[in-house]
């Protein structure tokens, strides 16, 4: 059977056309059609078409469309019939529309996108009449083709809202189709006709690195280059595409645009698999994941991996050591890693406090904020090619002598040359400090400085933790010879608590409960933190054991000997929870164990900006798997933020899922390629990791076992980190934290444009709770629960507004550290605005 088209074409009868369109009718009244009833619905046209209408007739698109009206009618469908009537006079005002774009626009392919948007989208909801309207109001005379799509960009975006929110993946398509132009142009311009003539010459214009080349045949790239999926490109929002456009694609040095979105994913897929045994099988995997937006690497590893300068780790800690040449490597170490775009973590909990001996001398020392200042310094100096200044997080613990100092460093109170306005400061915390918060609060704190303490008894107060260190603080109180800083513990929480209301900071790292669940204790101690507060490893300071003069070939040189210690570099990427169905054990465990092996394989594959990061990651082989789009996962489930029971009760269950996911992975790898160095006698290898954690079913069990026969490949493997950029990418929630707001305005390129929470419709809406009213204790158990299963540790802001009292917010604290969190990230008041560092927004 044929059917007569209204420009006269004649083409064969599709009866799921007909179901489309009366599912559109229902659709739009809110109704549900089942498709039984749809089938019979458009079968009794089909059957009437051929038996009343003469054999020889060929019937029109009109005439369907009649007896759509009147089957619907014989139905009973009133409501129904209704909107489909003005669907069909909808359809014909689209078709003049389409014409009315045809006088502006030549291009076939963008006429075919609006098209494409017309029949895919709600008439209703996403009229093209309005995308024509908005477009209008934006063009000229003689405007180029690529002035006309920033026009249909920019007006697909202005037209976001909370009841249309898909405008913005509207707004992508144009904006993907100007993309691929500009590309084709640099493909004609350079002899680019397929993957493999593209990888070829990004090679020798040193835009890829010869690696890449080197390990992949022609045949490999041909047929990589056959895999890509150009269509996933429609998952991305505006904001997402316009974010990987403008930081993550490889242009040119004349800034020409050059490799697609799709060959992003597959060069990043591609360098990952190097060293696999079947690489093409590996980089497939990795591609699916990665362009399907279930999962995303750190910014250093998606702007760096396939190119010559192949810098792929987001996280660094060094820890100060108390010799003056010490704290130089230390600064020239963080110098290092800001050059090469990572963000830094520094302990000064070493440095002797000011009014400290040198030699001997007494009340000499300047302290460990002149030390900070030049941390500060060498931030600002360091500023990563002009792209922006370097990050670092300084970190010191709430007994040195000079923490008051050390928490008004970003304060708006005292002396200006006592500030260092470009460091992050962060405040390492015992369960003994907040015991006092709790039960003692109108008693007093002692502090110390760690280099007496030293001196005197052999052993330094930040290497105990728990009752030891409990031990050793009331040993130091009762120690008359010990020099002592007493405050009033309310004075102590005040200058917090100001320091977080004005700046946003100090982070907080709770160190006795990183310590008892740090599953290498046999092999050291954590400090601190990095710049985001997810990584907790081992520590120690490197050490210079001699300097001896040489002659080397005729020439006399100074060789330096230093002994590395445990300078932390940690490696991320993040599961995309919004874009995975995590009630799918299945789905779950091959995301999981193909970004665990492509982690794995950036340890042996990256380079590093020092080497004492080098023999770190070497010996551990850590890890960071993380989490992206929390809330908008809670959502898709029905869960709302603030029903306690169902919240904690259902993210029990996922990350111990992906937990057991991560381990198993690499149980898996260890079998084939060995365990990181450190492993025997490790909690992994005796079992305890598993005990402290209660994990005692079937499954864990057999898991510790084979665990404990076959080794684990990474000595750390979960960490979460903020994602403030990858998860825009991902069209999906930050991190951890609830959405700020279900809609909200954007400045983009000198442009207002509107943005909305992932997957907001009329049901979300009401699920979706802003971060403002949110009960931050029912946030802070959330984060214990999750902590249980992520054996390091988990960037999570605390939000307040002008009402809190001083007491609340302490006790957010309080629930924090009752619930067992590591570590806590910004306060965010809705007066402050403080800005997520992009070197571990994986």
């Amino acid at each position: 059977m044929e059917v007569k088209k209204r420009d006269g074409q004649v083409v064969d009868f599709e009866r799921e056309k007909i179901n489309r369109a009366i599912f559109k009718s229902f659709r739009s009244v809110d109704s549900v059609i089942s498709d039984e009833n749809l089938d019979r619905i458009s079968l009794n046209i089909e059957k009437t078409i051929k038996e009343r209408y003469p054999k020889d007739h060929v019937v029109t698109v009109e005439e369907i469309q009649d007896l759509v009206e009147l089957e619907l009618i014989e139905n009973n469908y009133y409501k129904e019939v209704k909107s489909y009537i003005l669907y069909r006079a909808k359809h014909n005002m689209d078709r003049k529309v389409l014409t009315d774009f045809e006088a502006f626009i030549d291009d076939e392919y963008t006429l075919s996108i609006i098209k494409d948007i017309n029949d895919e989208y709600d008439n209703q909801r996403y009229p093209i009449e309005s995308l024509y309207l908005k477009f209008e109001s934006f063009t000229k005379k003689n405007m180029t083709k690529e002035a006309l799509l920033n026009a249909l960009i920019k007006a697909a975006s202005e037209l976001t809202s909370k009841e249309a929110p898909d405008w913005e993946f509207i707004a992508a398509r144009f904006m993907i189709h100007l993309i691929n132009l500009k590309i084709s142009l640099s493909e004609e311009k350079y002899g680019i006709v397929d993957f493999r003539s593209k990888v070829q010459y990004l090679t020798s214009a040193g835009l890829y690195g010869s690696y890449i080349l080197e390990s992949y045949t022609n045949k490999d790239l041909e047929e990589l280059g056959a895999y890509l999926k150009e269509d996933r490109n429609k998952l991305f929002t505006y904001s997402g595409l316009d974010l990987v456009a403008k930081r993550y694609l490889i242009k040119t040095f004349e800034g020409e645009y050059i490799e697609s979105v799709q060959e992003m994913f597959m060069g990043i897929s591609m360098h990952l698999a190097i060293g696999e045994k079947d690489q093409v099988s590996f980089a497939k995997k990795l591609y699916d994941i990665l362009s399907q937006l279930k999962a995303t690497m750190a910014t250093p590893t998606m702007t760096n991996a396939r190119k010559p300068f192949n810098q792929l780790s987001s996280c660094f800690i060094d820890t100060v050591p108390d010799t003056l040449k010490g704290i130089y490597r230390s600064i020239t170490n963080f110098a290092q890693v800001s050059k090469h775009g990572g963000g830094m973590g520094l302990y000064f909990g070493k440095v002797r406090a000011q009014g400290s001996d040198i030699r001997g001398i007494r009340n000499v020392a300047g302290g460990v904020i002149r030390w900070i200042k030049l941390a500060n310094d060498t931030a600002v100096a360091v500023d990563q090619l002009g792209v922006r200044q370097g990050a670092v997080a300084c970190y010191l613990d709430i007994w040195h002598k000079d923490i008051p100092e050390f928490l008004s460093l970003r304060t708006n109170n005292g002396d200006d040359r006592m500030k260092a306005h470009d460091i992050f400061p962060a405040v390492c915390v015992p369960d003994l400090f907040w015991k006092e918060c709790r039960d003692n609060i109108g008693g007093d704190w002692y502090m110390f400085d760690p280099h007496e303490v030293f001196v005197k008894y052999g052993k330094s107060i930040e290497d105990t933790y728990g009752e030891e260190f409990e031990e050793f603080y009331y040993k130091l109180v009762n120690d008359k010879e010990i020099s002592k800083r007493v405050i009033a513990i309310k004075d102590l929480i005040r200058l917090l608590i100001k320091s977080w209301t004005e700046t946003g900071t100090p982070f907080v790292f709770n160190r006795d409960a990183v310590n008892r669940a740090n599953p290498n204790k046999h092999k050291g101690i954590i400090y601190s933190s990095n710049l985001c507060t997810e990584i907790a490893q081992n520590m120690s300071p490197s050490e210079t054991v001699s300097e001896e003069i040489k002659t080397v070939d005729g020439e006399t040189v100074i060789v330096n000997t230093t002994k590395p210690g445990d300078f932390v570099e940690c490696n991320l990427a993040s599961l995309t929870l919004g874009n995975i169905d995590v009630n799918d054990k299945e789905e779950l465990e091959e995301v999981v164990s193909t970004i665990v092996r492509a982690l794995d394989n950036v340890i042996d594959l990256n380079y590093y900006p020092t080497p004492y990061a080098k023999v770190t990651n070497k010996k551990y082989r850590a890890i960071g798997l993380g989490t992206s789009g929390y809330h908008h996962m809670l959502v898709k489930n029905d869960i709302k933020w603030s029903e306690e029971d169902a919240h904690l009760d259902f993210v029990d269950k996922v990350y111990e899922d992906i937990n057991y996911f991560a381990i198993k992975a690499s149980n898996e790898i260890a079998k084939e390629k060995g365990s990181y160095s450190c492993f025997d006698g490790s909690d992994w290898d005796n079992g305890d990791y598993f005990k402290q954690r209660g994990y005692e079913s079937e499954r864990w069990e057999n898991l510790k076992k084979d665990v404990h026969e076959n080794g684990l490949r990474n000595g750390y493997l979960l960490a979460v980190a903020p994602t403030g950029s990858t998860s825009i990418i991902s069209g999906t929630s930050a991190g951890v934290d609830p959405i700020m707001n279900k809609y909200f305005l954007e400045e983009k390129k000198g442009a207002i444009v509107p943005r909305v929470a992932p997957g907001l419709n009329t049901k979300t809406f009401w699920l979706y709770e802003n971060a403002y009213n949110i009960d931050q204790n029912i946030s802070m158990r959330a984060c214990g629960v999750r902590q249980r299963h992520i054996d390091q540790a988990q960037s999570v802001n605390v939000y307040i507004t002008t009402e809190y009292t001083m007491r609340q917010i302490l006790n957010i604290y309080l629930t924090a550290w009752e619930a067992g969190v590591k570590s806590l990230y910004y306060v965010r008041g809705k007066s402050l605005e403080v800005e997520d560092c992009d070197s571990c927004a994986s």
